[in-house]
């Protein structure tokens, strides 16, 4: 399950300006992370560089669970904010959305979107997923980005293998702090 909210947040993180908000190219009623990804051709890509990534957890519901579980789960809000620093190639950046969406079908769990709308620089979407022995998810996507930062939050509700659900809420930001370590 946390494979799928690092997915979802990865895969959106840089999403910017682009246009039109049908994303079901055939009319299914479903939006495949194929179509997602032929959505935003047309967006601003992100400027390769370092980048400094922000998560922070904003909420976490477990009803049912042993508070021991419970606690645990909590103790992650404590810590607050985490954050990453990471190098975004040229090449990277010009695969954009197209290249997250491969990598997360790669990544053993079958996402399709519910809903995905990207435009003038905002991005609303709901994800749901799949993962082989770890359950299914829904997510709520919401965020802004351009060039050089995104921000995000996203709530996601599932429900593990064993019939345990969760409901989680974090905000996420990503931002340009420079040119790579050569």
């Amino acid at each position: 399950m946390h494979r799928i909210v690092i997915a979802a947040a990865a895969s959106f993180a840089l999403a910017a300006c682009g246009g039109g908000t049908s994303a079901d190219a055939d009319g299914d009623g479903e939006i495949t992370m194929a179509e997602a990804a032929a959505k935003t051709e047309d967006m601003v890509k992100p400027q390769p560089g370092k980048y400094r990534a922000t998560v922070e957890f904003v909420d976490v519901e477990m009803p049912g669970a042993p508070q021991q579980v419970q606690d645990m789960m909590r103790s992650m809000f404590d810590r607050g904010p985490q954050t990453h620093e990471y190098c975004l190639t040229a090449e990277e950046a010009e695969q954009g959305f197209e290249e997250m969406a491969r990598q997360s079908q790669e990544s053993g769990s079958d996402c399709t979107f519910e809903k995905f709308e990207a435009e003038g620089g905002s991005i609303d979407a709901i994800m749901n997923c799949n993962a082989d022995g770890q359950g299914a998810a829904r997510m709520t996507l919401q965020g802004t980005g351009g060039e050089t930062s995104s921000q995000m939050t996203m709530t996601m509700v599932g429900e593990g293998p064993d019939g345990q659900s969760m409901e989680m809420t974090m905000k996420s930001s990503q931002e340009r702090i420079g040119d790579c370590d050569a």
